[in-house]
């Protein structure tokens, strides 16, 4: 019965994974473009006009979430060559570290 317990353990992790690295990302991506329409003035239509109030919070938080999705870039492809050199990306400390296998 403990491992029926393990298997939804480990299918719970691989889950959030992936609904993270695969479907997160791109929401992200999806939401800093919004946030930049937004931040260009009337999003109802598309179209930015000339007398649209501008909105400097759209374009913080639009960049903002695209450093968000270039960071987790950088890490899965970090992730995938240092595995290839015989290290792992260790997350122990703050930031990520490279630590020998």
């Amino acid at each position: 019965m403990h491992n029926f317990g393990f298997a939804l353990d480990g299918a719970w992790q691989v889950l959030l994974a992936g609904l993270a690295l695969g479907a997160g990302l791109p929401i992200l991506f999806a939401l800093g473009i919004r946030s930049l329409a937004w931040a260009s003035g009337d999003v109802t239509t598309g179209v930015s006009t000339a007398d649209a109030p501008r909105r400097p919070l759209g374009t913080v938080v639009g960049y903002g979430l695209f450093a968000v999705v270039v960071v987790g870039v950088l890490l899965g492809l970090t992730f995938i060559v240092a595995s290839g050199f015989g290290y792992k990306l260790d997350f122990s400390h703050i930031y990520p570290m490279l630590v020998a296998k």
